[in-house]
């Protein structure tokens, strides 16, 4: 049983395991590189409810069995899962997870564990988890889900099946978007901006994709006036980061279709995005700071080199 959502940039690495599961083939632990806003929270609860289901199919759970409406209701015994408590997963959560698996299963089957963006880790956790990585117990399986698998601690990495996955490119998901979600034009160019295509098509319906919209027109009439401009002049705090990934956008095409401007504009143009993204780094892990004027800042040095 798969969600009533398709995700055809999944259907490889789900049939994949899914064959291991019914082969008996699959190891104690995955590790599942694929990001939230790709669905990768969805394929570790497909493979989990695949793993515990009774009845297992290539297609996946079969959705009727006892374990199936149990996981379907959330409240399967031996299905644990872990998120972070904040910015961390601490190393209580990790020691109490830890302990539950001292028992044996309820339902007599297996028992899965999903680690979500598992990098969150931190030393301690980290360290808490490796002997059950190395022995699990019987009938045990863990899923380890990871927003950046190059943050990923290598001790942890080290002791994991990866599954293999290819990222969806943009025409996949211009094609998804249009099949899924009725839209009418290519949207992709503020992927970005959103991180992910599930990102994405709940951006059309929550009002952050208009207000994304309007950043990329308003940030083209700030650069050609030397001025900030509309929705700009009352940005909020918490929507400096995205409205700066939109102003990288806006640079980046204007490189790509540079007009008049010489080499050496075009050199300082690429230099200034760059800028931009450095900063938007930064304020994801920094005190606020004048976001109004840090904006005016970048608009009068793109006027400075195009002039």
């Amino acid at each position: 049983m798969r969600r009533a959502v398709h995700l055809p940039w999944l259907d490889t690495p789900f049939a994949r395991v899914t064959g291991q599961i019914l082969k008996d083939t699959l190891g104690h632990a995955l590790l599942i590189g694929v990001d939230a806003a790709q669905g990768g929270e969805w394929l570790a609860q497909d493979i989990g409810a695949t793993a515990l289901c009774l009845s297992p199919a290539q297609d996946g759970a079969c959705g009727q069995c006892k374990s199936c409406h149990l996981v379907q209701a959330g409240n399967h015994p031996d299905l644990h899962q872990v998120r972070a408590d904040g910015s961390q997963i601490k190393i209580d959560q990790i020691r109490d997870l830890c302990n539950a698996l001292t028992a044996t299963a309820q339902q007599g089957g297996q028992r899965v564990v999903i680690i979500y963006a598992c990098e969150r880790m931190n030393q301690a956790s980290a360290n808490a988890l490796l002997k059950t990585l190395e022995e699990p117990g019987k009938n045990t399986l863990l899923l380890l889900q990871t927003q950046t698998p190059a943050r990923l601690l290598p001790t942890i990495a080290s002791r994991c099946q990866k599954l293999a996955y290819v990222a969806p490119d943009r025409q996949i998901i211009c094609d998804w978007l249009m099949q899924q979600h009725q839209v009418s034009e290519d949207i992709t160019w503020v992927l970005p901006v959103a991180g992910g295509p599930l990102v994405l098509a709940e951006s059309l319906g929550n009002g952050d994709y208009q207000r994304w919209l309007q950043y990329r027109q308003d940030w083209r009439a700030s650069l050609m006036s030397g001025h900030l401009c509309g929705s700009l002049l009352e940005l909020k705090e918490e929507h400096i980061v995205e409205a700066l990934k939109v102003l990288y956008l806006v640079l980046r095409s204007r490189v790509i279709q540079p007009g008049k401007l010489d080499a050496f504009a075009l050199s300082q143009i690429i230099a200034l995005a760059d800028r931009v993204m450095r900063q938007c780094h930064h304020l994801e892990t920094m005190a606020s700071v004048n976001y109004l004027a840090l904006c005016q800042k970048f608009v009068l040095e793109y006027k400075q080199v195009t002039q």
